[in-house]
C-alpha cells in the first residue's frame, strides 16, 4: 500500500543523508517529491532521475533555505509546478561544532540561520497555501541534542531546541485548520557526516546507546512517512525521537 499516493512533498536538504532517504521513501509511497539542494547539482540531478524512475513527478530545486527571499522564490516555483504542497519537511541543516570558549559569532550565526531560520522561512511562505486548503503536514528535523544538550554543540543544540518550541507553537496556531506540525529528533544516525568520525569517537557514542548500534537514515525516513501520511491525522505538536533509547 502506498501511503502518500496523490500527495506533494517539499523536502529541504534532500540531496544527501537523511533528506535523501526521506525523498526516496516518499517517492516509493507515491508522493510527487520536490527537494532542494545547495551546491551538488550533479548529485541532485541523479537523485531526481532515480525518483522519476520510481514513478514520482520529482524535481530538484537549488535553494538556500536560510535565505528568506530564496525560500519565498522556492515556494512560488514549487506551487507553480505542482499547484499545492501537502507535506513540508524542514530538513536542511549544518553543524559548526566547537566549545563555547572557542565558538565564533560566525559559527553561531551560521548554525542558527541554516538550522532554525530556515524552518521559519519555509513554514512562513508555505503556511498560507496550506491554510487555504485546510490541510497539511509540517515535519521539522530536530535532534536529541536539542532535548538533552551536548558539550561542544551549544549552537547546534540551541537551534534544534528552538525547532521544538517552534513546532509546538505552530501546531497550536494552525491545528483548527487541520494542519499538523511535528518534530523528529534523530539520535546518532549513520550518514556521510558520521563516516568522517574516527573509530574512538564512534565507539564512545555507541557505548551510550542502549540498542548498541547506529540508527539508519531509512529508519528516520520511516518516522517521517508516518507523520506525512493519513496514519497520523491526530498527531500534532509532538517530538518523536529516533534514537535507540539514547538518553530516554
Amino acid at each position: 500500500m502506498k501511503l502518500l499516493e496523490g500527495k506533494v512533498a517539499l523536502i529541504t536538504g534532500g540531496s544527501r543523508g537523511i533528506g535523501e532517504a526521506i525523498a526516496r521513501k516518499f517517492a516509493a509511497h507515491g508522493a510527487d517529491v520536490a527537494f532542494t539542494y545547495h551546491s551538488s547539482a550533479e548529485r541532485a540531478q541523479k537523485i531526481e532521475e532515480e525518483l522519476k524512475a520510481m514513478g514520482s513527478n520529482a524535481k530538484a530545486f537549488q535553494s538556500d533555505a536560510s535565505s528568506y527571499e530564496q525560500a519565498e522564490a522556492l515556494v512560488k516555483a514549487v506551487l507553480d509546478q505542482y499547484e499545492r504542497v501537502d507535506v513540508l519537511v524542514n530538513n536542511a541543516g549544518i553543524t559548526r561544532d566547537t566549545l563555547m570558549l572557542r565558538m565564533s559569532e560566525e559559527q553561531w550565526d551560521q548554525v542558527m540561520a541554516n538550522n532554525l531560520k530556515s524552518v521559519f522561512n519555509l513554514t512562513k511562505h508555505l503556511l498560507r497555501p496550506m491554510l487555504k486548503k485546510r490541510s497539511g503536514s509540517i515535519i521539522n528535523m530536530s535532534s536529541v541534542v536539542g532535548v538533552f544538550g551536548n558539550a561542544g554543540q551549544a549552537n547546534y543544540a540551541a537551534s534544534k531546541a528552538g525547532i521544538i518550541g517552534f513546532t509546538k507553537s505552530i501546531a497550536k496556531e494552525v491545528g483548527s485548520r487541520s494542519i499538523r506540525c511535528n518534530a523528529v529528533a534523530p539520535g546518532f544516525i549513520a550518514t556521510e557526516m558520521t563516516d568522517e568520525l574516527d573509530e574512538k569517537t564512534k565507539e564512545a557514542f555507541l557505548a551510550n546507546i542502549p540498542m548498541k548500534r547506529w540508527g539508519t537514515a531509512d529508519e528516520v525516513a520511516d518516522t517521517c512517512l508516518f507523520l506525512a501520511s493519513d496514519m497520523s491525522t491526530y498527531v500534532s505538536g509532538q517530538v518523536v525521537s529516533v534514537c535507540g533509547a539514547l538518553n530516554c
